[in-house]
Parts: C-alpha cells; sequence; structure tokens
C-alpha cells in the first residue's frame, strides 16, 4: 500500500453548490483536516507575495501575521479548531521552522491546525478558487481539487435567498455567475490530471452518499469509514450530511418559464455539458433585454449599498418610549 498523501486538497466551485456539506464529510477522513471557514486570502496573498520581503526576523513576520489576520480575521480567530492564532507563539515557532515565504507560512497555519486535531494532511473549501486552480498550484503543484457541480438553476434560487451578499439580483446575473465559475473551474481542470482534478455533481452526492464518496476517498488516496462518523461529530454537521435527498430540482416548481428561458439562454450550454436536462431552447436573449438585466443588477446592488451607508451614518437611537415598548419580533 502506499504512503498516504500529504498533499493538499481543495474544495472549489460556484457559491451555493454543496461545497459546506462536503467540506463536513471530508473532515471525517481519518487523515484529512478542514477548517471549518473559508479562508479567501490565498490568491490576495500569492499575487502580493513579493510585498513582503523577508521574513526571517520576528518584524517581518510579524507583519505577515498581522496581514492575514487583518484580511480574515473570523476564519483565523474561529475557524481553526486546532490551534489558536496568536502572532507571537506562531511568529516564534514560523522563525524556527525556517519558514521563510507566505506560501510556507499559510502551509505551516493549515499543517499546524491539522497537527492539532490528530491529522496529517489539510484541506481547504473556499469557492471563490474555482477561479484560480494554476494560482493555487503554482503554490502547491501536488495539490487536489475537488469542483463541486450543481444544477444552476437550483443554485440560482439560492443565491436569491442571499442576494445581497452575491449581489444577484435577477436571473440573468444568476445564470453569468454560476456559468462563470462552472466553466472557469472546468477548462483549468481539464488541463490536469485525473488524479489531481475531480468533478462531482451534488445531486449525485444526494442520491447515492455512499458510493459518492468512496468515489472521493479513492481520488484522495483516503479511506472512506462511514462507521467512524457515529457518536463524534457535532450537530451541525449532522445537520449538512442529513441534506434531504429532494433538495433538488426545485427550480421545476419556483422559476417561472420566463426565469427558466432566461437562465438557460445564458447558461444552457454548461448546464448541458455537465448532464442537465434543459426545458428550453437555448437562444440568447435579444442585446437590449440583456442590458437591461444588467443595469437593473447593477442599480439594485448600488441602492442596497447605498441604503446600507445611511443606514450607518444615521446611527439612530430610540426615545425612551419606543425602547420600552414590547418587541415585536421582526
Amino acid at each position: 500500500m502506499s504512503p498516504p498523501s500529504r498533499s493538499p486538497v481543495f474544495i472549489v466551485g460556484a457559491p451555493r453548490s454543496g461545497t459546506t456539506m462536503l467540506q463536513y464529510l471530508l473532515d471525517d477522513l481519518e487523515n484529512l483536516a478542514f477548517p471549518t471557514g473559508e479562508s479567501h486570502f490565498i490568491v490576495p496573498m500569492q499575487r502580493s507575495q513579493a510585498s513582503f520581503g523577508n521574513l526571517d526576523t520576528p518584524a517581518g513576520m510579524t507583519r505577515l501575521l498581522r496581514t492575514l489576520h487583518d484580511f480574515n480575521a473570523e476564519f483565523l480567530d474561529t475557524d481553526l479548531h486546532g490551534i489558536r492564532f496568536d502572532v507571537a507563539t506562531l511568529s516564534a515557532t514560523f522563525l524556527a521552522e525556517n519558514r521563510a515565504s507566505p506560501r510556507e507560512v499559510i502551509s505551516g497555519l493549515f499543517e499546524h491546525n491539522a497537527r492539532g486535531l490528530g491529522k496529517s494532511r489539510w484541506g481547504d473549501k473556499t469557492p471563490y478558487y474555482a477561479l484560480h486552480l494554476e494560482r493555487i498550484l503554482d503554490w502547491w503543484p501536488d495539490a487536489q481539487f475537488i469542483h463541486l457541480i450543481r444544477d444552476g438553476r437550483d443554485v440560482a434560487l439560492s443565491l436569491f435567498g442571499r442576494a445581497h451578499d452575491f449581489s444577484a439580483y435577477n436571473t440573468y446575473y444568476a445564470a453569468q455567475y454560476w456559468q462563470k465559475y462552472v466553466d472557469a473551474c472546468r477548462q483549468q481542470g481539464q488541463r490536469l490530471s485525473s488524479s489531481q482534478y475531480l468533478e462531482v455533481r451534488y445531486e449525485d452526492l444526494l442520491a447515492d452518499q455512499e458510493a459518492t464518496m468512496r468515489t472521493i476517498s479513492d481520488f484522495l488516496g483516503e479511506r472512506w469509514l462511514p462507521a467512524q462518523r457515529a457518536g463524534r461529530e457535532s450537530g451541525a454537521a449532522r445537520k449538512l450530511k442529513r441534506v434531504r435527498q429532494d433538495n433538488q430540482g426545485k427550480w421545476r416548481r419556483a422559476l417561472t418559464r420566463w426565469q427558466i428561458r432566461v437562465f438557460e439562454s445564458e447558461a444552457g450550454g454548461t448546464l448541458a455539458q455537465c448532464g442537465y436536462p434543459l426545458l428550453t431552447r437555448p437562444r440568447r436573449l435579444p442585446l437590449p433585454v440583456r442590458a437591461l438585466y444588467r443595469l437593473h443588477n447593477d442599480w439594485s446592488m448600488r441602492l442596497y449599498r447605498r441604503l446600507g451607508r445611511n443606514r450607518r451614518k444615521l446611527n439612530f437611537v430610540p426615545p425612551a418610549s419606543a425602547a420600552s415598548a414590547p418587541s415585536t419580533g421582526s
């Protein structure tokens, strides 16, 4: 039997495609540790690595760690359960380990987190990295990627539920958003070997979790032992893993025929390539209609941001009479 792999594992895909569920499932593997959030700093740090200069001094190492914390404090403070993100302690540790680059320091964070959880291998779930596989490979040439793909029409419904988070206010924009992620990731993935890139459909994971997880674990060179989950996982993890098998195809009931036409007119080719049946014969919408959709999405985004700024400026404090009134629960 070949020795266990130490290569990092990245779960990627369009947001709202079920990557969090897969993250919790893979965290059950004996050797593999995933933080419970999304890092988001790897690609920006890779782009700006030259600006950090020498990291072989306490000052240089401290500056890098503080930059990471400024970028995503929530992830570093709450999602790494195997270590405590203390700048002074980590700075001394990484200097003693002769970590001399941002890549080595970031690897160190994930490696020490995995060790703290009794594991030897680390992973990261950040959907955004689907657009940047080549940048990830520049730092970790042996990295493995699992691209989770979900029917874009169901993704659109999920995006609408968090429209302000993703600035997705209409079907046309949601189609472009989903297609951008899926196409970019597939195009990069097709240039990789089958030992580094794996596509998994969310619907297949729901339909037969055991078979799909065995496929994934074989790809990773890890053992999948369903029984090992019992008794040691959090309530949140159990809830995510018990996603109902019918949590798919909701777009058939929730989207109007026009919305389906709009989505398929923009992303029908990608849907078909990923094995999803179409209800229309995709034809691009007329240019004026596409322009109106873009205008609507841009206007909605700007309006929300403007209202948010105004609310912060007001810093409203209710009068005593209102403050003592019973809550409506709204």
